[in-house]
Formats: C-alpha cells, structure tokens, sequence
C-alpha cells in the first residue's frame, strides 16, 4: 500500500522551494514552516540574494542602491565656443515621408597653441569656432565665451 504524498511550496512561487511531505502532515508542515518564518523575523529577497529584515509593526522601508556613475562622463555635442549644437530636422523620403532626425555640430578634437599659457591646449571644438579662432585668435574667442584655457 502507497503512502499518498503532497508537494509542499514553501516560501511561494518564487523561492522555488518544494518538499514532498505525506499528504496528512502537509497542512501542519506549512503552519510550522510559516511559524519559523515569522519567528525568526525575516523573509529572502529572490532579486538580490540578500537577507531583508522584516518587522510587522514598522513599515519596511525600500533599500535601493546607490547611484553610481558612469564610468566617462559623456560629452555632450555641443561647441564651448559658439554654442552651437544639433538642429533638429526632417529626413524626407522619395514618397516625401517625413521623419525626424538631428543635424549634429561637426565637432572636431583640436590641439591649438595658447601664446599666454605657451603650450598646446586640446579642444573640442566646432569648425566655425576654429574658422573664428584662426580670425580673432584663441584669447579673445575663449574670453568671449567665458572659458577658462588655464584649466583645459
């Protein structure tokens, strides 16, 4: 004669956890299971495979984590000189479909000869700023846009 078994899911779905106990004991194993649970004060959190304390009288605050930054900070595709930066417009097909797209800054690294400082300075800079450079000079530009060269 076989003894009749039950699945037991202990801890929900999501945990996984199954035990095959007689199907006359099931009912009493889940109470004494869920008792443990409640004694011992805590649950398992699946996501992060960490223990989170849980307390029923206070409300459980959310444990986040820090923000964290990226590891470069992304340039943005914007001229320091001329403030230029991208135009939005319309690519038209030859059914004259209509989709939006940008017209981005043609932004160039530059190394130029900064006569004050007397050594190089590395920019990164539109073309029509480096045609207003090569004009003016890189002194009165740079001192136009309020940019400080000492720290570049």
């Amino acid at each position: 004669m076989a003894a009749s078994t039950a699945m037991v899911s202990v801890g929900g779905p999501a945990l996984g956890r199954h035990f095959k106990t007689p199907a006359s004991k099931s009912t009493a194993a889940l109470f004494s299971i869920r008792k443990q649970q409640e004694e011992l004060g805590f649950i398992a959190s699946q996501l992060s495979g960490i223990k989170i304390s849980y307390n029923h009288c206070q409300i459980p605050t959310p444990i986040s984590a820090p923000l964290r930054p990226s590891l470069q900070p992304i340039a943005r595709r914007v001229c320091p000189f001329t403030g230029k930066k991208a135009n939005k417009a319309n690519k038209v097909s030859h059914s004259n479909h209509k989709t939006k797209r940008l017209q981005f800054v043609n932004l160039q690294y530059k190394k130029l000869w900064w006569e004050a400082g007397k050594r190089y300075v590395k920019l990164r800079l539109s073309t029509k700023a480096l045609k207003t450079i090569e004009k003016n000079g890189l002194d009165a530009v740079a001192k136009k846009a309020g940019i400080d060269l000492s720290k570049e």
